[in-house]
């Protein structure tokens, strides 16, 4: 008989479409792949419904609060459901940017310099000299995320706005220039490195998940030596943060400073998007694993908080 999953998918936050892409993405892999699916919008009455269909395991799909910050993993755990990726501590480290930095950072990972700011302290004057950037400090996708210039005589008016939903707690960051480069660690392994070439602007919402909204150079064009610490630092920055299953570390590389440059880790995700352009499967794939062997492998990986 085959197990029955439960892909948990929608949820409550402002990632709620692209976890939509992923889940449905994942649930007809899985599928493909002989088990019973079960597709799941995360809502507030979660436990009910889990309650009622019993899974074997939880595919978590979700992006942002409530499923990517250890709370839908608490609740997970309180009815022993196995999961997949990480648990209720590696999650909720991870989704706040500062928490997470710090962690990181005394593992030897460098991480940017910045500060926790309210929104109101960043929209009465700079926080920091520009350019730097300002995000939510428990956000993903960037959604979000402001980019202040050197030309910005004031800070962003969308601080101000009335329908402003990122939180009022703000990640400022010195902006560092470069390459965008990022890595995962699949089956305990880093996986190669792909730099990512933003068609339009920077890497923005559209540019992660629009088709033709960034190019990904993979392998990535950097010295032998850069590559490598981009892995080493991939599993570094995952073990430090107790993360399972698979994980998505992004870094900037700033190459213009002589030397072997600048390499700043910006965060590590532990729901990494999997839709058709997201940078996990790209990268399994590149390594010869396809999409329904990683979704099939998530599965058999997931278990209780460890």
């Amino acid at each position: 008989m085959s197990k029955h999953v439960a892909v948990l998918m929608g949820g409550l936050s402002s990632e709620r479409q692209v976890s939509l892409w992923s889940g449905e993405a994942c649930a007809k892999a899985l599928e493909g792949e002989g088990f019973r699916v079960t597709r799941v919008d995360a809502n507030r009455d979660l436990p009910d419904v889990l309650a009622r269909l019993k899974p074997d395991v939880a595919f978590n799909a979700l992006h942002g609060r409530f499923g990517e910050d250890g709370t839908v993993q608490g609740v997970l755990e309180v009815m022993a459901i196995p999961y997949t990726h990480s648990g209720v501590l590696a999650s909720s480290l991870a989704m706040h940017k500062e928490r997470a930095k710090t962690v990181m950072a005394a593992a030897g990972v460098s991480v940017p310099r910045g500060k926790v700011v309210t929104r109101a302290e960043a929209a009465k004057a700079h926080v920091l000299t520009p350019p730097y950037v300002l995000k939510p400090v428990d956000g993903g996708s960037s959604v979000g995320v402001l980019i202040v210039n050197e030309d910005h005589g004031h800070p962003p008016q969308e601080l101000t706005r009335d329908d402003w939903e990122h939180g009022e707690l703000l990640l400022a960051e010195n902006f560092v220039a470069g390459k965008e480069l990022t890595c995962a660690v699949i089956k305990g392994e880093p996986s190669d490195v792909i730099e990512i070439l933003p068609t339009d602007g920077w890497y923005d919402f559209d540019a992660k998940y629009a088709k033709g909204g960034s190019k990904h150079v993979l392998p990535a064009e950097i010295s032998p030596f850069v590559y490598q610490q981009v892995r080493k630092l991939t599993v570094a920055a995952h073990h430090a943060l107790g993360c399972r299953g698979v994980s998505r570390a992004d870094f900037r590389f700033d190459d213009r400073k002589g030397g072997t440059g600048e390499l700043v880790c910006l965060e590590v995700n532990t729901q990494p998007g999997m839709t058709e352009t997201s940078l996990v499967p790209e990268l399994a794939a590149y390594a010869g694993m396809g999409f329904g062997e990683l979704v099939k492998w998530l599965v058999e990986d997931a278990s209780l908080d460890r």
